[in-house]
């Protein structure tokens, strides 16, 4: 995400999350129970980037000849999660950060309930 000639860049497994402040309904039509919004127990947003996903080892890393080593560019285990997707997350896994005074939330992804996407 580039602002202002600056750039985030979301590393990981985590997606970036502009939040949306705690309703019953969400925009989306999602229905989150008062006990899940009064405990902050779950939260959602809209998805605004993602990271590249988890680094995949390389297969050479296996091999009975560690010094005999080949250039690859790394490999990454896809997100799920993609930009425009509305996500559904334990609000305790995220981290609040701030990036040119609008608010945001960064959510790994094993921290995400559920996804809706419009097609």
């Amino acid at each position: 995400m580039i602002r202002r000639d600056k750039e985030l860049i979301v590393v990981g497994d985590r997606v970036l999350v502009r939040v949306e402040d705690g309703e019953e309904r969400t925009n989306v039509g999602l229905y989150l129970p008062p006990t899940a919004v009064d405990n902050q127990a779950v939260q959602g947003g809209t998805i605004v980037a993602t990271g590249p996903g988890l680094p995949m080892p390389s297969p050479d890393s296996f091999s009975d000849e560690p010094w005999r080593t080949t250039e690859r560019a790394t490999r990454f285990v896809p997100m799920q999660a993609k930009p425009g997707d509305y996500a559904l997350f334990f609000r305790k896994a995220a981290v609040e950060i701030t990036f040119e005074q609008e608010r945001f939330l960064v959510v790994p992804q094993g921290a995400i309930l559920a996804l809706v996407r419009d097609e």
